[in-house]
């Protein structure tokens, strides 16, 4: 059996149509922080919560009191550990940054906008890339996990 988790962070208020079609069929939304913007936090997720469940933490945009945002998530899944934070508590982080800061199988992050995707021993690390307004001269994207006994495969997802 596999699980498909749809990653998504730094939508800045802009939910693209285009998630929603990266998305199909996924079990679970993590969402790593910046939600809300020109719309509000509460929107960007109840229209997540279209396609699936979401879970969502609070990035250096947001406010940290806002109740359906997290600082942290740890979560597991198909027996895969999943640590999920925004990355502006480390600076401006890189992979081997976030590898060395969490302990858990599959390391999601965001805050600096651009994709990434590395693994360090037993630790992949993902950032999704930011999905929402453009900035940075960056393409926007998401990514998608697929968990399957133990096994974690990433791809990330170019949306206009």
């Amino acid at each position: 059996m596999s699980y498909t988790i749809g990653l998504i962070s730094d939508t800045h208020g802009l939910l693209r149509p285009a998630v929603h079609t990266a998305f199909s069929g996924v079990d679970l939304i993590l969402h790593a922080g910046d939600v809300g913007g020109r719309v509000s936090t509460e929107d960007i997720l109840l229209e997540l919560r279209t396609i699936a469940p979401v879970l969502a933490v609070y990035g250096n945009c947001d406010s940290p009191g806002h109740l359906e945002l997290q600082r942290e998530i740890d979560h597991t899944v198909e027996g895969v550990r999943i640590h999920v934070q925004h990355g502006h508590e480390l600076g401006r982080p890189g992979p081997a940054v976030v590898a060395a800061a969490y302990d858990a199988d599959l390391l999601v992050y965001g805050h600096t906008h651009i994709p990434a995707l590395e693994v360090f021993g037993k630790k992949t690390v993902v950032n999704p890339g930011a999905a929402g307004p453009k900035r940075f001269e960056i393409k926007a994207s998401v990514a998608r996990a697929v968990l399957s006994n133990g096994h974690i495969t990433i791809e990330h997802i170019p949306i206009e």
